[in-house]
């Protein structure tokens, strides 16, 4: 997310670092550097200019520009006044004082509507609380059936009505199903549209003065960029919107859409969805997304997404293994193998701080996930002895791993060179060093 942005504001604030005292003409050239960026991400005008203004402001005030570090307090002015444009509300959602909670999805056809439901319906269960999805976009059948599809893979009740013709009687039929079953939520996948109509705009109205939902959330896709925030403008004035759940942010290198829609609709952004996995719905965080955005990292997010994953039991045993400098191949595997259940690895990367500089000298993308397959395959390769002493591996056992594994001796050979390095890594740690979060993330990930 946010690639090109990242890079060229980091590149800014390089520069500022290796100029020492910074004047007036300094920082108005930086900020015209980052305006340039922020436009050319197609990020609001208005957004950017009321941005730009607010930096300049707090930048040449004297205490800044008298500093001992004034690159430090611009970077973090410019952290600041950009949480403030992302929204500092909570993201938190509203609830009905009795269960269930009605959600209300709106959006245009192919915004991710429908899976937005199953996700959001998975992010509840993870908190301990069931939801019920209900199937009222009457107009388009194959909704119906993916909504059907999707509670059945992931377990989660649907309620719907073929024979139905209004969308409103669904959604009562609907929440007397959550009430039914004693679910806290029951999430309504309304109907969409290719473009905004007044035909669209009535049925969502109705849906909402009849039900009158805890939250009505507009799914707009975030690579549509500046369309989508004319969607929510139109869809908030119309309908009247309490949130915003922003798709396909993952693929949106540039994040015009997401850094401009708060400032311009006044809408909270409660939720992002960030791949085409179940669990890929996150809560929106403005602060953690803004970290992101400067190249500072997201260890809060990165420290959730693990405990997600981690078993405490194991984490407490390799704990006792990396203290007593016994970890071998078998855990290495096992953390390969977490690492991957945490996301694509590009994403997980992307919240350690410092990797920004550390992504232009390692493989991402596809190519870091091969890696990591073939990292697995090659160990798994391996029998339980020469795991645990990787030092009994002679040429004619690479020869046999290689095969077992696809790769070539060369492969097995800069797997146990890289374990080695790692092997040191843990010695240190045993003898009270500490290891910098992104050289263990690069050693997972950087094999070419």
């Amino acid at each position: 997310m946010f690639d090109i942005l990242t890079d060229k504001l980091t590149g800014v604030f390089s520069k500022l670092r290796n100029r020492g005292r910074l004047g007036e003409k300094d920082i108005d050239e930086a900020l015209r550097e980052v305006r340039l960026a922020l436009l050319e991400a197609d990020v609001n005008f208005k957004v950017v200019k009321d941005f730009i203004a607010k930096i300049r402001g707090r930048c040449i005030d004297q205490k800044v520009l008298e500093s001992l570090t004034p690159d430090q307090q611009v970077v973090k002015i410019v952290h600041e006044e950009l949480i403030a444009v992302l929204g500092p509300e909570s993201n938190k959602l509203s609830q009905s004082p009795q269960p269930p909670s009605v959600i209300m999805l709106v959006g245009l056809q192919g915004s991710g509507k429908t899976t937005t439901a199953a996700k959001l319906a998975l992010h509840f269960r993870k908190a301990g609380q069931k939801a019920v999805l209900v199937a009222a976009d009457l107009r388009r059948p194959a909704a119906i059936d993916q909504l059907l599809q999707l509670g059945k893979q992931l377990d989660i009740p649907v309620y719907s009505d073929r024979a139905a013709k209004d969308a409103v009687a669904v959604c009562e039929a609907g929440r007397a199903k959550a009430v039914e079953l004693g679910v806290h939520w029951a999430i309504l996948d309304t109907a969409g549209r290719l473009h905004v109509d007044e035909e669209l705009m009535d049925e969502v109205r109705r849906i909402r003065e009849r039900l009158q939902p805890a939250e009505a959330l507009l799914v707009v896709d975030a690579m549509t960029g500046q369309d989508a925030v004319r969607v929510a403008e139109e869809f908030h004035k119309k309908v009247g919107v309490t949130g915003l759940i922003m798709t396909k942010l993952d693929g949106d290198a540039r994040g015009g859409a997401a850094l401009s829609v708060r400032a311009v609709t006044g809408v909270p952004v409660k939720f992002v969805g960030i791949g085409e996995k179940a669990d890929a719905l996150e809560p929106f965080h403005p602060d953690r997304l803004a970290s992101r955005i400067l190249g500072m990292g997201d260890m809060l997010t990165l420290i959730e997404k693990a405990q997600e994953q981690v078993d405490e039991k194991k984490a407490l045993e390799l704990e006792k293994k990396m203290r007593q400098a016994t970890f071998d191949l078998e855990d290495f595997l096992e953390q390969v193998q977490q690492l991957r259940k945490m996301g694509p690895l590009t994403q997980v990367l992307e919240m350690v701080p410092g990797f920004q500089v550390l992504r232009k000298k390692m493989p991402t993308g596809d190519q870091a996930e091969d890696n990591l397959k073939r990292v697995e395959s090659i160990i798994r390769s391996m029998t339980p002895k020469e795991r645990h002493n990787p030092t009994l591996i002679d040429g004619s056992r690479r020869k046999r791993i290689a095969r077992g594994s696809g790769t070539t001796p060369a492969d097995v050979n800069q797997l146990l060179n890289q374990f080695k390095e790692i092997q040191k890594v843990m010695k240190s740690l045993a003898g009270g060093g500490k290891l910098k979060p992104h050289k263990m993330m690069g050693m997972l990930a950087n094999r070419r």
